[in-house]
């Protein structure tokens, strides 16, 4: 059943919204997500609102330019992205959202460390 969270970065400068059923996270072995270690969760594009226009936040891309890592310019964290595989999605850090226990969320390990770089 989905849920409307609220979720900020650590300082507090992107905030949004998202209504999800948090059944599942990803966790990725990409060179990008192993190092920085969120918890990830795909959105339908009308189920995040962002409080914060991105033009306020930085933009990170890298291999093949398709993914869009967005960071906090201030803190430095990731509380959301657009997933290579599934651009038309976001991709939501579950670490970033308030009153989540993520010790009860099902964890989905994916290799993203196997894509090929074209």
């Amino acid at each position: 059943m989905k849920k409307t969270y609220r979720g900020s970065c650590h300082c507090g400068l992107a905030r949004f919204e998202v209504e999800a059923d948090l059944d599942e996270v990803r966790v990725c072995d990409c060179s990008m997500c192993r190092r920085r270690g969120a918890l990830l969760h795909r959105v339908a594009e009308g189920d995040l609102k962002l409080l914060t226009p991105l033009d306020q936040l930085t933009l990170y891309q890298w291999n093949t330019k398709t993914a869009k890592d967005y960071f906090c310019p201030v803190c430095g964290i990731q509380p959301y992205r657009r997933p290579r595989t599934a651009p038309e999605q976001w991709s939501v850090n579950v670490r970033c959202l308030e009153g989540v226990d993520i010790e009860t969320i099902v964890r989905k390990y994916v290799h993203g460390s196997e894509l090929s770089s074209i």
